[in-house]
């Protein structure tokens, strides 16, 4: 009950006040991104915490000029894997095996089934199918921060590529998935903030079949 009243309190804020989150609350923030569950457990994404304020306003005008941006404590940068590849691929399985201490003969079948088949796809399939690993690990975020009772603000609407040149990601093999800003709400600048919240009912949006 108490993660669906901070679920209720959640909305994403149009407006922030630039008061810093503890970095006590970012960290554990961050470790629900890291416990999300991925397809096959590959993780195929990372995370960009931005602080700085010199990079926030280079984002800024590639993100519709959303002051969030710029007035959030920390940005976050959800960056997907470009593709997959047989050392991503194989480096995830090694470091299961590493931290289980043993391999097991289905694991190491099902390695060889995953090598066989997304290397050899088109990439920008693969980059979607990673991309949308990133938006589980996402909502964790998004959750996780209301838990904490800081501010997110959800955005798409950013020019993705704009913003895999600014933080260089291209050249690491990334591209930018989702943008979400951490703070604080500036109520008395926010439009969105006393509205009441609206949702489809769970008659309409829930199908049980029995």
């Amino acid at each position: 009950m108490e993660l669906l009243e901070k679920l209720k309190w959640r909305y994403a804020a149009k407006a922030m006040n630039g008061q810093k989150v503890s970095q006590d609350k970012i960290d554990r923030i961050l470790e629900a991104v890291r416990l999300a569950p991925t397809s096959s457990g590959l993780q195929p994404f990372e995370v960009f915490v931005i602080t700085s304020d010199e990079i926030k306003a280079k984002i800024k005008p590639v993100a519709w000029n959303q002051s969030v941006v710029t007035d959030c404590s920390h940005l976050l940068v959800f960056a997907a894997w470009d593709t997959y590849t047989k050392e991503r691929i194989n480096h995830m399985f090694d470091l299961t095996n590493e931290i289980r201490g043993f391999k097991n003969e289905g694991w190491e079948n099902y390695r060889q089934q995953l090598l066989n088949s997304y290397p050899q796809k088109d990439a920008e399939e693969n980059f979607n199918h990673a991309s949308k690993q990133a938006y589980i690990a996402f909502a964790h975020a998004v959750i996780a921060a209301a838990y904490e009772e800081v501010d997110t603000t959800p955005m798409e609407g950013f020019d993705a590529d704009a913003v895999d040149e600014i933080l260089g990601l291209r050249e690491q093999g990334l591209r930018a998935s989702v943008l979400l800003p951490l703070g604080y709400r500036a109520s008395s600048e926010d439009w969105l903030v006393d509205l009441v919240k609206v949702r489809k009912s769970t008659e309409e949006l829930v199908t049980v079949l029995n």
